[in-house]
C-alpha cells in the first residue's frame, strides 16, 4: 500500500492456529490484518495492518478524533480485529490508533518489550473483562416515596401561593433525590462484594457523562472486573442480584469482554508518532 503505515491493535499469544482467524478479517481503512513476530515460531506476537498515512499523522490524527463518526468507523474495526484474537486466544488490546512507521518498528517495540508482553498474557489467560455500571434514577415529585408524601400533597394544596407550592414541590423532588443516592450508595457496596466473591482485580472508571452515557439515569459507577472463565456466570448473576430491592438504582453488567482496562503496565506506545 503506498503511502501507508502500520496500525496495531494488540499483543497475542500464538499457540499454533491463530493464522486461522485472519484470513477475511479486515481491520481499519477495511485493510487486511497480518501478524508481525519478532522470529519465526515465536508466539507472541503483534497483530497489524496498513492504514493510510496521511489520515494518522500527528496533525491529521488530532482532528480526525474530533470527528466521532470517524472515531467511531476506526473503533469498531479495531474491536472487530480485537475479538477475532480473543476468539482463539489471550489478547492485550492496545490503544487506539497506536501507529508506527513500517512493520520493522512494531519487531523492534516487541523485541524490546516481549518479556514483560509474555508475562502479562500468561497472567490474563482463561480470564475476561465484565463491566458494571450503576445508574440512580430519581424520579419526578408526583412519584416520591411515601416518607415524601406530606411534601408532596403540600404542594398541590390549592391553598399554597404558586411561590410556596413550587418550593415545597422542589423540597420533595429533593428528598426523593436525596433517597436514591444513598440506594444507589448501597447499591455500589453490595455489588463491590459480590464482584469481589469472583473477580481478581478491579478497574474503577470516571463515570460516563454526556453522550457516552446510554440510557436513563446518571452513572455514578463505571467499574470493570477481572473475572476467571469459570466464575463469569456466577459473578454476572451475584452482581445483578446485589441492587435488587433498591428503588431507582439500575445496574447494567456487560461483557465479556477483553481485558482492555487491565493492560496498563504493557501497553506498547510508539516512540513517536508517525510522521513521512
Amino acid at each position: 500500500m503506498t503511502g501507508s503505515i502500520t496500525y496495531a491493535y494488540g499483543v497475542a499469544r500464538d499457540a499454533g492456529g491463530l493464522a486461522e482467524a485472519l484470513p477475511g478479517l479486515r481491520g481499519v481503512a477495511d485493510a487486511p490484518v497480518h501478524l508481525v513476530r519478532v522470529g519465526d515460531g515465536d508466539e507472541v506476537v503483534v497483530a497489524v495492518s496498513p492504514v493510510p498515512a496521511q489520515d494518522f499523522q500527528e496533525d491529521a490524527l488530532k482532528a480526525h478524533l474530533e470527528d466521532l463518526d470517524w472515531l467511531e468507523t476506526v473503533a469498531r474495526a479495531h474491536h472487530r480485529v480485537i475479538e477475532a484474537l480473543a476468539a482463539r486466544t489471550t489478547v492485550l488490546p492496545l490503544r487506539l490508533a497506536t501507529v508506527y512507521l513500517d512493520d520493522d518498528r512494531v519487531r523492534i517495540m516487541l523485541e524490546a518489550r516481549r518479556q514483560a508482553f509474555a508475562e502479562r498474557l500468561s497472567d490474563l489467560a482463561g480470564h475476561e473483562e465484565w463491566g458494571v455500571k450503576i445508574y440512580a434514577e430519581a424520579p419526578p415529585p408526583s412519584e416520591s416515596r411515601p416518607e415524601s408524601g406530606a411534601a408532596t400533597e403540600s404542594a398541590t394544596d390549592p391553598a399554597l401561593s404558586p411561590g410556596r407550592a413550587y418550593l415545597s414541590a422542589r423540597r420533595a423532588q429533593r428528598h426523593a433525590r436525596d433517597d436514591t443516592y444513598r440506594d444507589a450508595e448501597k447499591a455500589a457496596e453490595r455489588v463491590e462484594a459480590a464482584a469481589r466473591a469472583h473477580a481478581v482485580d478491579r478497574v474503577q472508571h470516571r463515570p460516563q457523562q454526556g453522550e457516552l452515557a446510554r440510557g436513563p439515569g446518571e452513572n455514578v459507577v463505571n467499574d470493570a472486573y477481572l473475572v476467571p472463565l469459570r466464575h463469569a456466570e456466577s459473578f454476572r448473576a451475584d452482581v445483578i442480584r446485589a441492587a435488587e430491592g433498591l428503588p431507582g438504582v439500575r445496574v447494567e453488567v456487560t461483557g465479556p469482554w477483553a481485558p482492555y482496562s487491565f493492560i496498563a503496565t504493557t501497553q506498547a506506545e510508539p516512540s513517536k508518532r508517525a510522521t513521512p
